[in-house]
């Protein structure tokens, strides 16, 4: 019996190292990564911005299609970024995990070919395994066009 159960425990033991270690995500991974894309956005680092999504990531303005897809992410924000190339300063008034995600509240600061503008916004990250799987943004759009001087569509 002494004999079986040791064998089990080693077998065990062999089995669990074998397995591959993944960290499990945690409020506060999940909060560095979602400080880590604000960074990105101030510092007008589209491609860093972009490596932070899942390659299957989707970016979703509630009031426009999604974006599905690291590089057609990535294409979307560096547009963006062309009018902006001073980055874009996420002023965040709240952030925390409500049931794994990312909650921020915030306001966000820019000059969009050389029209200053702020709106506020929350966005809503699900992130896992370290990167974005999703990052749902709420705002109202006709504004946000107001304020970056442009004409709504």
């Amino acid at each position: 019996m002494k004999r079986t159960l040791g064998l089990m425990a080693m077998v065990l033991t062999l089995a669990a190292a074998a397995a591959p270690a993944q960290a499990a995500d945690t409020d506060a991974s999940r909060i560095a990564v979602a400080k880590d894309m604000i960074a990105a956005w101030k510092n007008a680092d589209w491609r860093h911005a972009a490596d932070l999504f899942a390659e299957n990531g989707v970016l979703r303005s509630m009031m426009i299609e999604p974006v599905v897809g690291r590089p057609a992410i990535y294409e979307r924000i560096a547009a963006l970024g062309k009018g902006a190339p001073g980055g874009v300063t996420l002023d965040v008034s709240h952030m925390g995990v409500i049931d794994g995600l990312v909650f921020i509240e915030r306001t966000d600061r820019f000059v969009y070919n050389g029209h200053a503008g702020a709106t506020p916004v929350v966005g809503v990250l699900d992130i896992r395994d370290g990167k974005v799987q999703e990052w749902r943004e709420y705002y109202d759009r006709a504004s946000l066009l107001k304020e970056m001087g442009v004409a709504p569509k």
